[in-house]
């Protein structure tokens, strides 16, 4: 990968050229190990809300509280992660590796700062945030001792995001997949000695389980930053002088304000969906809440595609083979709608299996039936929208990305489902989000390909 007369100063894994070899092969090569990284990833929360539900309902009522404010923070970073995937993989394709290594350092103290904006705001801000959330003073106690030591470890939990979106930018998904799995599994094993008490182990309950996520995140960051730092991608000297910080950072925040900012849509539109099935009783409330879990589950593969196809974009962008960004996202989208297909065909199929899986309640059951036979019909067109959105972030057009996403969740999906409920109530919220889904996913892939097209 080096220029001509030029010594490389960016050290790559085998295969780590993008922009040669077959794409569907670097795809396969991305994605698979990503699936297992998301999966790493969503069981944190999954395992932590285990373990605190022993604790008892009071517990585990306060640390739900939680979700949002930590979801949220945790968006910001996924935005820093995107926009250093995005901004390493085109300068990689441009051969620009000095600068590489000067964007990634500095993305790296850019989540410091971060980190430390969140702390200095979120501490002193506790009690009213949740107070307005509905906590009461003993919930807010319970609370703060989770989101205390939260927020003074948010760099831990925030670095091994944006760190291991570089090392995916040079073409490995392998080394950072492997570095949540096992932060993961040591988050799993000290959840319960922190929480509980166990084998000498102080009993710290939900600031144990605050720790615990910080110790597994803290050896995640070690991990990540020594394999970067032997990798050529990051160097303390350019944090030491912050030679050209100002740049870096405008790189950076371009791309990553509007990615965060987006990738916290969803909890705004559920919480308003979950507004409108409220007049409805808490059955399907609680049916839109495990549908949203199922989905979860079921886009892991569509999530993990969408990481796995960015660097490839981004270095064949950077390196202006357009032809070869139109063949990756050629596969890519074709590849989504056929798992989106059958998703859809197995989720109706076993709908009602399923729905009894989650609750004897026949409301429920009824509810959640309902949503998992007309709401996947639209996932193999609405998909399209979230692989077109991650198509511009890796190629530098954010503003596109986010306008497309805020078009379709905001403008579109709200209103759709206000008018859906007043008209046919449950149903037709479901039915509101099914056609929202296929209207946009269509229409914004026509427009997508042919400005893709234009370029390329």
């Amino acid at each position: 990968m080096s220029t001509s007369g030029q010594k490389p100063v960016l050290r790559v894994p085998d295969k780590g050229d993008l922009t040669t070899g077959p794409v569907r092969g670097h795809l396969i090569r991305l994605t698979i190990p990503m699936i297992w990284g998301i999966l790493a990833i969503i069981s944190f929360q999954l395992v932590d809300t285990y373990y605190v539900s022993l604790l008892g309902t009071e517990k585990l009522a306060a640390f739900s509280y939680t979700f949002p404010v930590t979801y949220g923070i945790f968006s910001i970073f996924i935005g820093m992660g995107i926009a250093t995937s995005s901004v390493v993989s085109r300068l990689i394709g441009e051969r620009k590796y000095d600068t590489v290594k000067r964007v990634t350092s500095h993305a790296m103290f850019l989540v410091l700062l971060l980190s430390l904006l969140a702390a200095a705001i979120g501490i002193p801000s506790l009690h009213g945030l949740f107070g307005a959330m509905g906590a009461d003073e003993d919930a807010i106690q319970l609370i703060s001792s989770y989101m205390i030591p939260y927020f003074i470890g948010t760099f831990f939990v925030s670095m091994p995001v944006v760190g291991n979106a570089a090392l995916r930018a040079t073409g490995d998904a392998l080394i950072p997949a492997g570095i949540m799995t096992v932060a993961a599994i040591a988050n799993a094993i000290f959840d319960p000695l922190l929480i509980f008490g166990l084998w000498g182990f102080p009993r710290l309950e939900l600031f144990g389980a605050a720790i615990a996520t910080i110790i597994s995140n803290f050896c995640a960051m070690a991990a990540g930053l020594y394999i970067m730092y032997r990798r050529g991608l990051f160097d303390l000297s350019h944090i030491i002088n912050l030679h050209e910080f100002g740049n870096s950072m405008r790189r950076l925040l371009v791309i990553g304000l509007p990615a965060g900012l987006t990738s916290m849509l969803p909890s705004i539109v559920g919480s308003y969906i979950n507004h409108l099935l409220s007049k409805d009783g808490d059955a399907a409330v609680a049916a839109f809440g495990a549908a949203s879990r199922i989905e979860a589950f079921t886009q892991v593969i569509m999530m993990a595609l969408s990481i796995g196809m960015a660097p490839i974009i981004g270095q064949n962008w950077g390196a202006q083979d357009f032809a070869r960004v139109r063949e990756t996202v050629k596969n890519a989208l074709i590849f989504s709608v056929l798992w989106s297909a059958f998703v859809a065909a197995c989720l109706g199929g076993f709908s009602p299996m399923i729905a009894t899986l989650f609750s004897d309640d026949q409301d429920l059951v009824h509810y959640l039936t309902l949503f998992l036979w007309i709401v996947p019909l639209s996932y193999p067109l609405g998909n399209l929208t979230h692989g077109w959105g991650s198509v511009f972030n890796a190629t530098g057009k954010p503003q596109i990305s986010a306008s497309l996403l805020f078009f379709k969740m905001i403008v579109i999906l709200i209103p759709a489902c206000a008018i859906g409920y007043h008209l046919s109530g449950v149903i037709g919220v479901f039915f509101a989000i099914c056609l929202t889904n296929v209207i946009t996913g269509l229409s914004f892939h026509i427009w997508a390909w042919k400005k893709i097209g234009s370029v390329a």
